[in-house]
């Protein structure tokens, strides 16, 4: 049996080990400043997670305290009534617009002074409108809110059935 034919040593030694053994070297040279970033790399990434862990817990939702159990039943029960000025769909339970997160901070100010669930929410009335509340009361402007969409109905109806008579 013949040998393979094999490429002279010299074309092995002048493409071969210059280029390819170089790049080789490159990466696994245990002098090398990669194989030094990468050890650096390994010691910093606990640390590293950590401080990205602790940054994270510390800019969670903000923690309300209550002296009892009751107001802390009016304050949620509140806040998911009052809808969020800026997300319009939403309440302000929901939302993490800061205009939101200044009201629950004001709400819950309000029912740790102690006022009741009308004054609280006539105090955001009084600010943001009747809008704000997913409740509103049923008075004055209000009505339009509570009767409009039965007076919508009832045209659409009179105008079907009136149309489809003549």
């Amino acid at each position: 049996l013949e040998a393979p034919l094999q490429p002279p040593s010299w074309i092995i030694d002048k493409y071969f080990r210059t280029s390819y053994l170089s790049e080789m070297e490159l990466y696994f040279s245990p002098n090398n400043q990669c194989c030094e970033a990468e050890a650096i790399m390994k010691k910093l990434f606990l640390p590293i997670s950590l401080l990205l862990i602790f940054a994270l817990s510390v800019s969670s939702e903000l923690v309300y305290e209550f002296k009892d159990s009751t107001q802390e039943k009016r304050f949620y029960s509140l806040i998911s009534e009052i809808r969020c000025p800026k997300c319009t769909s939403g309440s302000i339970a929901s939302s993490d617009a800061p205009v939101s997160r200044d009201l629950k901070q004001k709400v819950y100010e309000l029912v740790l002074e102690g006022r009741s669930d009308i004054e609280i929410k006539t105090y955001i009335a009084d600010r943001f409108g009747d809008f704000s509340d997913y409740k509103p009361a049923l008075e004055g402007s209000n009505y339009f809110l509570w009767f409009g969409p039965f007076v919508f109905l009832s045209l659409l109806l009179i105008i079907f059935f009136f149309k489809r008579r003549v």
